[in-house]
């Protein structure tokens, strides 16, 4: 038997692996279970899943063409003749019924040759403008994707890391920041206030809330609930005078600072991180759940809602998009929730446990309580 140096002993599952992975490669197989009544439907769903993987790039420009030319705003009363849309964007008319046909194949619109509709798909999205702010803000991803070798490596000038870090930004660039976040922030405080009640304390301080968006959404669902913001100055500035335009100066208070070292206020009795750990490496992570933990008495709540890694349902989500995604933003990582577990025990917490969401690909949300 032949030993390859530094390889692994081979488990049976490795075995049986390694079988289903031959079979599979085999273009014999292949036709086999494309032609077998009990194995084509799992066969045209997996050679399906596969063109996908290859395709998804057309798929999300196609997206992209779509939303640059507010489609599904300008289809959502009535259908417009593909003629009239290639005319209003200044393109040939083949051009602009080929673009037609491939978003109702995605079923983004619906088409009958000569008029274009809004499908199922381009409706939802309308129900969700974060999805159309993030499609427009992709150009900067696919750049650094471009050649995703080259990025892994470190070899290219990634456009992500130059846009997300507002630290010591100016007021233009920390607001760009903050209206691209304040986009997707109803539909992800949706799924957490469905998850978690509020009512039940006193006072909340958000850590790294940027303009004020989920604390706006929060409001009306906790009416009692005093309200506090922390984020870097030019950003907090931004917040306060969003929550004082929602109405709520009288209940709000609003600070800045770095909330990996500097004193956070003391009186809250729930600490809330919406998609802020994430965005940060271990160390960072770190020191912000420490300082977190500093500021609340003893069983006191903090509350952490992110997508996460290894969520069933949301797998691509995680490692697949948010892996590449923060990698290129060149700091943080998606991460599993028995990771924040132990994250949040080393910080001193207890009681770690997670809460259901509707759509977990959107966010998962945990909680834990100040030991």
């Amino acid at each position: 038997m032949t030993v390859v140096a530094g390889a692994l002993p081979l488990s049976l599952r490795d075995r049986w692996q390694a079988i289903r992975n031959r079979l599979l490669a085999s273009p014999r197989f292949q036709h086999w279970a494309a032609a077998f009544p009990l194995t084509r439907p799992i066969a045209r769903r997996e050679a399906t899943a596969l063109f996908d993987l290859c395709a998804g790039f057309v798929y999300a420009q196609t997206l992209s063409a779509c939303v640059s030319l507010d489609l599904f705003e300008r289809l959502a009363k009535r259908p417009v003749a593909i003629a009239t849309i290639a005319a209003e964007a200044d393109m040939p008319g083949e051009a602009a019924l080929r673009l037609i046909r491939a978003a109702a194949a995605l079923r983004l619109l619906e088409t009958d040759g000569t008029t274009a509709r809004l499908g199922p798909l381009g409706a939802a999205l309308r129900g969700n403008p974060g999805i159309a702010a993030m499609v427009r803000h992709h150009a900067l991803l696919y750049r650094d994707l471009a050649d995703p070798v080259a990025l892994l490596r470190g070899e290219s000038d990634a456009s992500l890391a130059a846009f997300w870090p507002y630290d010591a930004a100016s007021e233009d660039r920390a607001g760009t920041y903050s209206a691209l976040m304040a986009a997707s922030q109803p539909m992800i405080a949706a799924e957490i206030l469905a998850a978690y009640d509020f009512r039940r304390h006193r006072r909340l301080l958000d850590l790294g809330g940027g303009d004020g968006s989920f604390l706006a959404a929060l409001a009306p669902a906790a009416p009692l609930l005093d309200l506090t913001l922390f984020d870097v100055p030019t950003v907090a500035e931004l917040a306060r005078r969003k929550l004082a335009a929602a109405g709520l100066a009288g209940r709000s208070r609003v600070c800045g600072g770095d909330m990996r070292r500097d004193p956070l206020p003391r009186d809250a009795d729930i600490i809330t991180l919406i998609r802020v750990l994430h965005d940060h490496d271990d160390d960072q992570a770190m020191a912000i759940l420490r300082n977190a933990r500093a500021a609340l008495e003893r069983g006191a709540t903090l509350l952490i809602a992110e997508p996460m890694a290894g969520t069933k349902g949301a797998l691509s989500m995680g490692d697949a998009y948010f892996g590449l995604y923060l990698f290129a933003m060149g700091s943080g990582r998606p991460r599993r929730p028995a990771e924040l577990f132990a994250m949040l025990s080393a910080a001193g917490f207890t009681a770690a446990r997670r809460h259901a969401t509707n759509q977990p690909m959107l966010a998962s949300v945990i909680t834990a309580r100040a030991a």
